[in-house]
């Protein structure tokens, strides 16, 4: 719904809303997919305009932008001195630190494409994330070198071991010493001609999704993104020479590994880099740096909103936040409380051909395209019962009106400019998947995103679902993403996961609610049951709650529920407490066989789930 405190009287105009969205998009007007420039070329720049600024700033240490550019150089020559060349892939398997960044970048001056792994991934996931890529060596921190012995077959390419600065060694059969091969590398700058014909659209390295269902993807990444990501954004949040950003995301995933890096190169601003997010140290570390700027994913948010009030928790110099999964009672009470003046939530992702920004702080929108007509994006109806989009007699997409949901789609743009196109995947099959062809005309080509939303009459969108996750219930269409939202205020609450679960002999999924409550506080089924039912249609209550100890969350602070879908309502599987709706009691109460036969409900069947 569209927030009661911005009325159609009171909201912007759709030319002041595209007025902001060009301080992003004017930066890049004049780049081209052909053009030869590289982020190697950015840094340079960088490192002759800002070189004793501060580039990265990381717990005690402080890395300016020469000093950055120095240390590429070495990385290139190293590279290049171990037998690699330009369009070469080499691994990088890594925590957080400013050596992350810097080994791409250096990378990048040999013309070398760097593919960022999960610092979760291990065994299979290891294998397969090496072997999509084609990796011929991967560069590991030592603090990750363990993930190496879970290999079976043993890793057949060179290891390179980097060690942080006074950190020994840890070694292992086969692993050399990058920090030794740095050391003998020249120091000279690395030439230009090593990456001599390398133009925007070319790959700058290769990030994983961090889909919570099966083996990651490897989604291509020009340099020509990475660029348009740090100037778009850091446009719209009006960066200047004083801003400091923060960076708390992983980086080897999009939202941490290329906007915030990419701004600062952009702007010659620090970016704060933390090894993981810390809510106890959030903001000590904004008060420290004089960060004026952060990017957020929606969890971060809450975790932070849950901390206990302070007397001098707007005493801070924190101002501009942007990101995603921002939800409106999170949004709105974070801002009030810590005294937050812009918001600028947004939908995509890493590999998307295309974005929206809330320009306008709007609460709860993510974003608005004020003039359809000259947009990449449609939106198309989608039948939730069958997994599939709605067509007419004649087989056609249907386009989706002004509050109907369907699913954004975005179409491939094959022109030399900024907009709509699409990079892909390593796999030409996962490409094409992503894919639909001769939509409304033929020789067209659009990217499904997954992601059903709904716009108003004044072009402002918001977030419904992913297609996947919305589920059918008594013949209604459930919303996760609603149903968290509403339930995430019952007080007391932690963290809140709703997904539909197979009810053996019945059509549709039952809702069920994997909840976590704040440490010291016991849940109520009384209350979370009056809680839900004021709020919630009959049908959207959650039919089952699972009580966890701790949310299953990605790396990147996104809600898994595939797995707690395949173990179902059943206990031995769960192996959590689980409760069950009795609506004549008005309240949950524990499962069991004898509660289940009295509700009307049969045993849980892995078969079907």
């Amino acid at each position: 719904m569209p927030d009661p405190d911005f009325t159609p009287a009171t909201r912007p105009s759709r030319e002041e809303s595209m007025a902001r969205l060009m301080k992003g998009a004017s930066r890049i007007a004049h780049f081209t997919r052909s053009m030869p420039y590289t982020t190697a070329d950015r840094l340079e720049e960088r490192a002759r305009d800002s070189a004793e600024r501060p580039f990265i700033i990381f717990e005690d240490r402080e890395i300016t932008y020469a000093q950055a550019n120095q240390m590429a150089d070495r990385i290139a020559h190293a590279a290049r001195d171990a037998g690699f060349s330009r369009g070469d892939v080499i691994a990088l398997l890594m925590e957080n630190r400013p050596e992350f960044v810097l080994v791409w970048l250096g990378l990048a001056k040999a013309g070398i494409i760097a593919a960022l792994i999960n610092t979760s991934a291990t065994g299979p996931v290891l294998a397969h994330a090496l072997q999509q890529v084609e990796a011929k060596a991967i560069i590991v921190g030592s603090e990750c070198l363990d993930a190496l012995a879970t290999l079976d077959p043993p890793l057949s390419i060179p290891a390179w071991e980097m060690t942080e600065p006074g950190q020994a060694r840890q070694g292992g059969d086969g692993v050399r010493d990058f920090n030794a091969m740095l050391a003998a590398a020249a120091a000279t700058p690395a030439p230009a001609a090593w990456r001599s014909g390398i133009v925007a659209a070319d790959p700058l390295y290769l990030i994983y999704t961090s889909g919570t269902t099966g083996l990651p993807k490897a989604a291509r990444m020009s340099h020509l993104r990475f660029l348009n990501s740090g100037e778009m954004m850091g446009g719209i949040m009006a960066f200047d020479r004083n801003d400091v950003f923060y960076c708390v995301l992983p980086l080897y995933h999009g939202a941490g590994g290329m906007v915030v890096p990419s701004a600062a190169l952009a702007f010659g601003i620090p970016f704060v880099l933390r090894r993981k997010f810390s809510r106890s140290k959030f903001w000590d570390d904004v008060r420290r740096h004089k960060i004026t700027a952060m990017y957020y994913i929606g969890e971060i948010i809450r975790f932070l909103l849950a901390s206990p009030a302070q007397p001098d928790e707007r005493a801070h110099t924190l101002r501009k936040m942007a990101g995603a999964g921002l939800k409106p009672n999170i949004w709105r009470e974070f801002v009030e409380r810590f005294g937050i003046e812009s918001v600028i939530e947004g939908l995509g992702s890493t590999e998307a051909n295309y974005g929206i920004t809330n320009v306008d702080n709007v609460i709860g929108s993510v974003g608005r395209i004020p003039f359809p007509e000259y947009s990449n994006i449609r939106v198309v109806l989608w039948d939730t019962e069958n997994g599939r989009h709605q067509r007419d007699a004649e087989g056609r997409l249907v386009l989706a009106q002004a509050g109907e949901v369907g699913e954004l789609i975005a179409e491939v743009l094959d022109n030399d400019g900024v907009a709509g196109f699409f990079e892909g995947y390593t796999s030409p099959q996962a490409t094409e998947a992503k894919l639909m062809r001769d939509v409304f005309r033929p020789g067209d080509c659009w990217v499904k995103s997954g992601d059903l939303v709904r716009f108003d009459e004044d072009g402002y969108f918001y977030f419904h679902d992913r297609t996947g996750d919305t589920f059918r219930w008594k013949s209604e269409n459930v919303s996760t993403q609603e149903v968290e939202t509403i339930l995430s205020a019952f007080p007391g609450l932690d963290m809140i996961n709703i997904y539909g679960v197979r009810v053996p002999g019945t059509e549709g999924r039952a809702g069920m609610a994997a909840v976590t409550m704040t440490p010291g506080v016991p849940f109520d089924p009384h209350a979370f049951y009056a809680f839900a039912q004021k709020r919630l249609a009959t049908y959207a209550i959650p039919v089952f709650i699972r009580l966890s100890n701790a949310a299953d969350m990605t790396t990147t602070f996104k809600l898994k529920k595939v797995a707690l879908q395949r173990q179902g309502y059943n206990p031995q599987r769960c192996q959590e407490p689980v409760f069950i709706a009795d609506h004549a009691a008005q309240t949950y109460v524990e499962l069991s066989d004898k509660n289940l036969a009295r509700l009307g409900f049969p045993p849980f069947d892995p078969e079907e789930a």
